[in-house]
């Protein structure tokens, strides 16, 4: 299946993410292979797909947020946010809402959201975007930290994931290679305190991911959200309470 919908991308000049959160409908265009067919035909039936389209989510990756910070109380009024791998941005949505950052709620404080990603993204009220930007190059650091309010941030959280090549050990490696790189630029920008939430592929690596994450915050937990599909080998890492002072330095 990875090879036709590797293909697929090619065929639409699509990404991966933008075809893992499509609003299936049965308007979409016929699949031409039958590995796509199957494809649709699980988000079609998927319940986080239908309720995305229902409460006008981008992506239903929006319910993988929702369900954490229901759990961790990682987000709150106030709180300035980067959502790196924020295309389409369903996660953006969700921290609009969750750190007021439109000022809906008159009596709580008013939040800030910046969202990165390769990919264009659509305008979203309350909310930041430099899209066509790599979140792991220094210049991004900079156009980030000149429009976070104070320079600093009080969570960052990742989506990100490379293009799939299908190698599974080869992609949990680069995409630990991220996720490091964006811990090491949460080292400049994170208030103490802070909260950092990445998504990784389960793999060879994830232990030294952890153990790099318990050096820099009091609590590190492996969180499988439901609407994380079971057989993905998605799975993701949160980090409370930052510990490193360097932030409050610069």
């Amino acid at each position: 299946m990875a090879a036709a919908m590797t293909l697929r991308v090619r065929q639409t000049g699509r990404s991966w993410a933008q075809l893992r959160c499509l609003h299936v409908t049965l308007g979409l265009e016929k699949a031409k292979t039958g590995a796509e067919q199957q494809w649709l035909t699980r988000q079609q039936r998927d319940p986080y797909v239908k309720a995305a389209h229902a409460q006008n989510y981008r992506c239903r990756s929006a319910f993988k947020l929702l369900e954490i910070d229901k759990e961790h109380k990682i987000l709150r009024p106030g709180q300035h946010v980067i959502d790196c791998g924020a295309a389409p941005g369903a996660w953006s949505q969700v921290l609009v809402d969750k750190v007021n950052a439109l000022g809906q709620d008159p009596a709580l404080s008013v939040g800030f959201v910046l969202g990165v990603d390769l990919l264009h993204i659509t305008p979203l009220d309350g909310a930041v975007f430099l899209p066509k930007c790599d979140v792991t190059l220094p210049a991004t650091h900079e156009k980030i930290r000149s429009l976070l309010p104070s320079g600093q941030a009080d969570v960052i959280l990742s989506d990100m994931a490379p293009n799939a090549s299908g190698i599974r050990e080869l992609d949990h490696q680069r995409l630990v290679s991220m996720c490091l790189s964006l811990l090491d630029f949460a080292e400049m920008v994170l208030r103490p305190g802070g909260s950092f939430l990445c998504k990784l592929w389960d793999g060879s690596e994830s232990n030294s991911m952890r153990d790099r994450l318990r050096r820099r915050f009091q609590h590190v937990k492996t969180l499988k959200p439901k609407a994380s599909r079971m057989e993905s080998a998605e799975i993701f890492l949160l980090g409370k309470l930052h510990n490193n002072t360097k932030s409050l330095n610069l």
